[in-house]
């Protein structure tokens, strides 16, 4: 598989469309979501351009995506991008084409069309958006060498960090889809069973330990068939595209009942999700070399024939910004960084996830969710959960108003934002941004 036969797109392209300096989505994005123009309107797809979004219903409703496939189908009138994301590569490439040329500076079908232009291109400001896809399925993994160690470590000691298991295939659990979220969705304070003391028998209440995992997600698009894994060398044309994950993750709850069966309640109550999924074309100039040494190496099907993109990483910067109520009292926009770091920390790949998750013949299907797990880098400053920030409660954060922090607070606000920087253009997910509010009372 090469690169040169995807719609990748020119670094140089601009569109008619004012992109700002620093915008996470100019011409050579394009990523989807899905969108209501008014309150009254329906939910279609659209297209991120600079501040707008460009209506796909609208424009293939007057005709300007004849001859892509895609017409006729009504796919960008549906509330959710499954059936686009189900219709397979060549329309997803054929639509980011035909999106591209309309909004390039030089095309005039759409630029001079001013009545068309103001009913197809609302500011992003006077539209609300939506989950994006109907998520069938979730799987999130644990792919950051850096955040198992880092957990291990804190857990069974420097000898014992990493699991036997984990440098010989992904590790992954179930997660629950039913509970993925959109960006600025509050996220509620989980009630659950745990036992601060391990001497007396387990309490029930409010998490006190709750945390946040900074993590990158991807959709399925084309399926596979029951029975018929997916091959590490075509596991990325399996992929639709990406976006931010946070996976909340209540420590003590998790602590008290992951054994023997891994992560269940502590995990299941939300995780967020940026809106705009950015295809996997837009992200293709940005893989890397993934890790130079493996020892062990990997089983064959998981590194596959080498001029693949199986063990490739992606260049996609990515930071974690805290606020607490204390701080917003002071200034609304006020935040602390408290992470930067890059999906390139990451040890497994997407394309061997994915061939790991189908090996079995398990099936995949357009729209399910495989999150990569907390990704964290080899510096202190790159750690992507207060879990490893704080390492266990012992190095208590401290916010610009004194405030300390091991775990997240009531009223406390989590923002990921993630992007690659090209040559004068940045190709970006925008934000994932989620408050915490208290618990509700049981009992």
């Amino acid at each position: 598989m090469t690169t040169t036969s995807h719609a990748v797109i020119d670094p140089e392209r601009r569109s008619f469309v004012n992109v700002p300096a620093g915008s996470h989505f100019p011409i050579q994005n394009l990523p989807y979501g899905i969108f209501k123009p008014t309150a009254e309107s329906a939910p279609r797809v659209g297209v991120a351009i600079g501040e707008h979004v460009l209506d796909l219903a609208l424009i293939d409703d007057a005709g300007l995506l004849d001859g892509t496939g895609a017409e006729g189908r009504r796919l960008f009138s549906a509330d959710v991008l499954n059936p686009f994301i189900a219709a397979g590569g060549p329309i997803w490439r054929a639509v980011r084409a035909r999106v591209a040329d309309l909004l390039d500076e030089g095309t005039s079908r759409l630029r001079d069309d001013a009545l068309l232009r103001a009913r197809a291109l609302p500011p992003v400001g006077d539209v609300r958006l939506q989950l994006p896809v109907d998520v069938g399925d979730y799987t999130d993994f644990y792919s950051s060498r850096e955040h198992a160690t880092n957990v291990g470590t804190m857990f069974r000691g420097p000898e014992n960090a990493l699991m036997p298991n984990w440098l010989h295939l992904p590790v992954g659990y179930h997660g629950r889809a039913s509970s993925i979220v959109l960006d600025g969705t509050p996220i509620k304070r989980p009630n659950g069973q745990t036992r601060p003391d391990d001497a007396l028998p387990p309490v029930f209440g409010p998490s006190r330990l709750l945390d946040f995992e900074l993590e990158l997600g991807f959709f399925t698009g084309t399926a596979n068939v029951l029975g018929e894994p997916i091959p590490v060398d075509s596991a990325l044309d399996h992929v639709f595209g990406l976006v931010l994950v946070n996976d909340w993750s209540a420590r003590d709850i998790q602590k008290w009942e992951y054994v023997p069966l891994g992560p269940f309640t502590a995990k299941n109550f939300a995780t967020s999700i940026s809106p705009w999924v950015v295809p996997l074309d837009a992200l293709r100039p940005f893989f890397r070399p993934g890790p130079e040494q493996r020892d062990p190496r990997p089983l064959p099907y998981l590194v596959g024939s080498g001029a693949s993109d199986a063990a490739s990483g992606l260049d996609i910067r990515l930071e974690v910004h805290l606020s607490s109520a204390a701080m917003r009292a002071q200034d609304p926009d006020a935040a602390m960084r408290i992470s930067a770091t890059n999906a390139q920390n990451l040890y497994w790949s997407m394309a061997q996830q994915l061939a790991h998750h189908t090996i079995t013949g398990c099936n995949v299907r357009a729209g399910d969710l495989l999150a990569s797990g907390t990704i964290s880098g080899p510096q202190a400053a790159e750690r992507g959960s207060l879990l490893e920030i704080a390492w266990r409660g012992t190095e208590p954060l401290t916010l610009p108003t004194g405030e300390r922090r091991t775990f997240l607070e009531d009223g406390d606000e989590l923002t990921l934002v993630g992007w690659c920087e090209g040559e004068g253009y940045r190709v970006g997910f925008g934000e994932v941004r989620g408050r915490i509010l208290p618990a509700d009372p049981i009992g």
